[in-house]
């Protein structure tokens, strides 16, 4: 237990750290190559901070754990806004980029439905799983096509400060990933041994777990006034994990879904969804308030999913 209990903590140091320098050297790039900081968040930062869903989601599938491996899902794009956005708005408001709310927030949205239409027959299959990656692919062409909208100036940078930045980068990133996987593995023996069951370990414990990296990230880019990487981190992040991680399930171990997920897992991801499109719609800003309710979404999800689990 006290091993756990050190092994937790040194992950959340880890996974403090990691954000740190992954913010700080991915939004210099941007700046210096006139990439639209949120295209960053939504791409490299958002790839970067998916990959603990991905490797948890897959070790699942493969030893044929589904309910872990789902539940990770559904439970990691709720709390990625109601959580990681709450907390991000609550610590400072998030402004909301207008491109944004026109391109990435609705593609993501209706992403999120095509998940849950996918998944209402019971199963994910390898088709399934090749309509998300090609979901995804078609979504990334995209974001290279706009990264740079002629409004941002290339801001010059010596070779040293770049290669020092890319450095940030990748030690950032490594130090998300081990953190990430300290914090989960922790958790999750900190969970059995008071005997929560599979799916509920995977909606809650699990995905708090892998969603640690969007938390760190986001709430260290809003402190650092940069609203687009930590926003566009959660759109890009919630992208990632439907498409890519349960692509990459769907392609390589087609699983079962349990169809009682549709009465409330599967619609709680979509309503919550749809509730940041048309709260950054309408006032272009995730205030204090916003982020009060959105935690307050995050609270009632997960006491509703340990009812059901039960």
């Amino acid at each position: 237990m006290s091993l756990n209990l050190l092994i937790l903590v040194v992950g959340i140091f880890l996974l403090f750290f990691g954000s740190n320098w992954l913010v700080t050297g991915a939004s210099e790039i941007a700046l210096s190559m006139a990439i639209r900081p949120a295209v960053v968040g939504l791409t490299v930062v958002a790839l970067a901070t998916s990959a603990p869903e991905l490797v948890v989601s897959l070790v699942a599938a493969a030893e044929g754990a589904s309910g872990v491996s789902v539940g990770n899902i559904l439970g990691s794009n709720v709390i990625n806004i109601a959580l990681v956005l709450g907390l991000s708005a609550l610590i400072k408001p998030v402004t909301v980029n207008r491109q944004l709310v026109v391109r990435e927030l609705p593609y993501t949205a209706g992403a999120t439905i095509l998940f849950w239409l996918l998944c209402m027959d019971g199963n994910i299959n390898r088709f399934d799983g090749f309509i998300l990656i090609t979901v995804l692919i078609v979504f990334l062409i995209y974001s290279v096509l706009t990264a740079n909208d002629g409004n941002n100036k290339k801001i010059s940078m010596g070779i040293k400060p770049y290669l020092i930045n890319w450095f940030l980068i990748i030690i950032g990133l490594i130090a998300v990933a081990i953190g990430a996987d300290w914090v989960v593995g922790s958790a999750v023996s900190f969970a059995r041994s008071f005997h929560f069951s599979e799916l509920f370990i995977g909606l809650s414990i699990v995905a708090i777990g892998t969603s640690l990296p969007e938390l760190a990230t986001s709430v260290v880019a809003a402190v650092r006034k940069q609203s687009d990487i930590s926003l566009g981190n959660i759109v890009g992040s919630n992208l990632f994990n439907i498409c890519l991680v349960m692509g990459a399930v769907g392609l390589i171990n087609p699983i079962q879904i349990s169809r009682k997920l549709n009465w409330f897992e599967f619609p709680a991801m979509v309503i919550i969804t749809l509730l940041l499109c048309i709260v950054a719609s309408i006032s272009h800003r995730i205030n204090r308030i916003h982020g009060l309710i959105f935690i307050l979404c995050f609270f009632v999800y997960n006491i509703t999913a340990y009812m059901l689990a039960h």
